[in-house]
């Protein structure tokens, strides 16, 4: 008899060879390489394009990809049109979604479902998403966007667009880590999306509307926008042990703890605690890094829970000056990369993903007629 599993825990979906996690040691590979090697080595165009092509750029190929990137970073003056007349109120998340709809509209290749045209459809994705979350930043605080520049990195362009200054190198490496880290993650909830779309035969942008619609939700890409607000509401170091203490007496869920798949801590979890602590010292704000250190010290005694990837990312992006309304789309930008690797993977053998339900509801009820109701 078949069995169902709720939230499809622990079910083998499909393959992939993009990027394996195993959960019992705390590991993660991009293409069989230790993500800890692609963050002390590579950056995140590199990185995208093993995701892409399957290895290691050569240093021509490399090139290429950020000449790439460079190049398509402007958004249309349609979409441009469309940032303009949203309410100021709308949230990050909800803008990509939409600029991506519209942007499907206005691709070059929007009828034409190719692997060179996806590919090149993947380029401009990454290459504008960035632009968008900045310029929408700006636009909602009054400000008029920044236009992106060629000669930077894709980490330090989305700085420069965000605050109209170039960042110190610093900032653009701990940000281009951060993106390497969140690059890819097996069939997450919005890659999984991704590829239900992509099963259909439907384009890539549709693909990747499903998978930010996705990501959107808090049990996915929000969470490390709700650690920052937790941060904030303990406000100070001294008010850690406190606060803990009160949310284990009514089992409130510490955020940034905890993960479906991973029993060990999050291989991620270590860069991004690092990171925290040379932007604190760099800065001299190191109230945010004090507090996360305390929260982890103790929930780890308290609940031995292992710290995922969002507990030090809170901190490490509200330390580079980026709102908290941004994080998710952070994600986005970085995890697009990935989403379009599984697209094409999808495509390249595909099979239409259509589970079974096991239905739990009553048999044979009879109809009632509507005078007979009550």
């Amino acid at each position: 008899m078949t069995t169902s599993a709720k939230g499809l825990e622990g079910v083998i979906a499909g393959q992939t060879a993009i990027s394996l996690i195993d959960g019992i040691n705390g590991r993660l590979f991009y293409r069989g390489i230790d993500v800890n090697d692609l963050a002390e080595h590579s950056t995140f165009e590199e990185t995208t394009a093993l995701l892409w092509y399957g290895k290691l750029p050569h240093a021509a190929q490399l090139a290429s990809i950020q000449r790439k990137f460079a190049l398509n970073r402007q958004i249309p003056t349609e979409v441009l049109a469309v940032l303009l007349t949203l309410p100021k109120h709308t949230k990050s998340m909800d803008v990509l979604r939409t600029c991506v709809s519209v942007l499907a509209s206005y691709d070059p290749q929007e009828l034409d479902n190719s692997l060179d045209a996806n590919l090149n459809k993947s380029v401009r994705l990454t290459a504008v998403l960035p632009t968008i979350a900045a310029a929408w930043d700006r636009i909602r605080n009054g400000f008029w966007p920044v236009a992106p520049r060629t000669d930077l990195g894709h980490a330090a362009n989305f700085l420069y667009m965000l605050t109209g200054k170039e960042p110190s190198a610093t900032a653009a490496r701990v940000l281009d880590i951060a993106l390497v880290l969140h690059a890819d993650h097996g069939l997450n909830a919005s890659t999984f999306a991704a590829r239900v779309t992509a099963s259909t035969l439907s384009d890539m942008h549709s693909a990747i509307v499903s998978a930010i619609g996705t990501l959107k939700g808090p049990l996915h890409g929000g969470a490390n926008e709700q650690v920052m607000r937790m941060l904030e509401e303990i406000g100070d170091p001294d008010a850690v042990e406190e606060y803990l203490q009160a949310a284990f007496a009514t089992k409130r869920k510490i955020m940034g703890f905890g993960h479906r798949i991973y029993k060990a801590d999050d291989p991620r979890a270590p860069w991004l605690q690092r990171l925290a602590k040379e932007l604190a010292e760099a800065t001299g704000t190191t109230c945010w890094y004090e507090m996360s250190e305390r929260i982890r010290k103790i929930v780890q005694t308290e609940r031995s829970l292992p710290v995922n990837v969002d507990f030090y990312s809170a901190s490490v992006y509200y330390t580079l000056g980026i709102p908290i309304n941004l994080f998710t789309p952070i994600f986005a930008m970085s995890r697009v990369a990935g989403w379009t690797a599984h697209v094409y993977e999808q495509y390249c053998d595909n099979r239409l993903i259509r589970p079974e339900a096991e239905y739990i509801g009553l048999m044979d009820v009879a109809y009632v007629p509507m005078a007979e109701r009550i």
